[in-house]
């Protein structure tokens, strides 16, 4: 059977295939950062579709970590029902469901003060105070009790977003992170801080992920090979690696630009990869996965283009796959 249609089981996050939904930012959110009808179509699309895992977008876990103000939040016991809801109806399609927790730091576009390590501004963005000691351990607290809100609102796996130059992209980063305390002597604190308290509230038994910028394209910016090396050592079950957002500096993508990332992290690391990259076709993911570059292949722009994108892609793989009933007479 083609690897994009094999089974992937990582403690009990048991996926039925390789095809994960890379997490979009939908902007789409009603009053009070909440679930609206139309995430429910929108994400239970995906998994009639037949992905394996549908991975919910960056979802803050503060007021103030929001991107824009049309963003999801898990901060409020309110929140947690609607996730309840719709984890519950996407397993039902078969398919697995995580979220990913985060933070936007400087880049946030919400009301009010913003924050981050330095108080550097992201190009066109307003300069952000630079973060006391109270509110490093606030925001610390606040991926620990959105992690407990998580596994309470059903999800099966987990995410922190630690990569496009949101917050914890900043700590890590050498170029947004010109503290002189230990948080800047050691920019991994931070996130390691937030692990610690991640997993106080988040089941040994359900797999955590990690999202990373494994390349900043900038001279002075993180490496794939630094990053390994730091993700090595981190109480964490998978690396999804993607590339950018740090600076505002345009990139060279390209289909498979960030392969390379995924193969060296997966190499330095041990750890599994998820990876993707404007991967628009089934026998660009099937060669990754042969290639051993990466583990699981996260789908973007293609399935916003075409949410049964896995049944077509099983087609042209010559695998048979179930689909759902209501739609076996117009199976290719």
């Amino acid at each position: 059977m083609a690897k994009l249609f094999q089974e992937f089981k990582l403690k009990n996050l048991h996926l039925k295939n390789r095809i994960v939904m890379a997490p979009m930012c939908m902007y789409s959110a009603g009053a009070d950062a909440l679930l609206t009808p139309w995430h429910y179509a929108h994400y239970l699309a995906r998994a009639t579709g037949g992905a394996g895992a549908i991975l919910l977008e960056a979802t803050a876990v503060s007021p103030e970590g929001r991107i824009t103000e049309a963003d999801l939040g898990l901060y409020a016991d309110e929140q947690i029902p609607r996730f309840r809801k719709l984890t519950a109806a996407i397993r039902e399609q078969g398919a697995a469901v995580g979220i990913q927790l985060a933070h936007a730091g400087r880049k946030s576009r919400t009301r009010g003060k913003i924050i981050a390590p330095s108080p550097l501004a992201f190009p066109t963005l307003k300069t952000p105070e630079a973060m006391s000691e109270t509110e490093i351990e606030r925001i610390v607290d606040a991926f620990g009790e959105a992690a407990k809100k998580a596994h309470l609102s059903g999800f099966d796996f987990l995410e922190i977003h630690a990569a496009h130059g949101y917050l914890i992209n900043q700590f890590l980063s050498p170029l947004t992170n010109q503290r002189q305390d230990e948080y800047g002597k050691d920019r991994t604190l931070f996130l390691r801080r937030i692990l610690e308290a991640v997993r106080k509230n988040w089941p040994e038994e359900k797999a955590l992920w990690v999202r990373v910028s494994a390349e900043e394209f900038h001279p002075e910016g993180l490496r794939p090979e630094a990053l390994g090396r730091i993700l090595k050592n981190l109480p964490i079950d998978l690396v999804d690696v993607s590339s950018g957002g740090v600076t505002g500096e345009r990139v060279d993508a390209h289909p498979g630009y960030q392969i390379p990332f995924s193969e060296k992290i997966r190499e330095i690391s041990g750890l599994p990869t998820a990876a993707g990259g404007l991967i628009t076709e089934a026998r660009q993911a099937e060669a990754v996965l042969e290639e051993e570059k990466a583990d699981l292949i996260y789908f973007g722009r293609e399935l916003l283009r075409n949410p049964h994108f896995p049944l077509y892609a099983a087609k042209e793989l010559g695998v048979e796959v179930p689909w759902p009933k209501q739609y076996i007479r117009a199976k290719i």
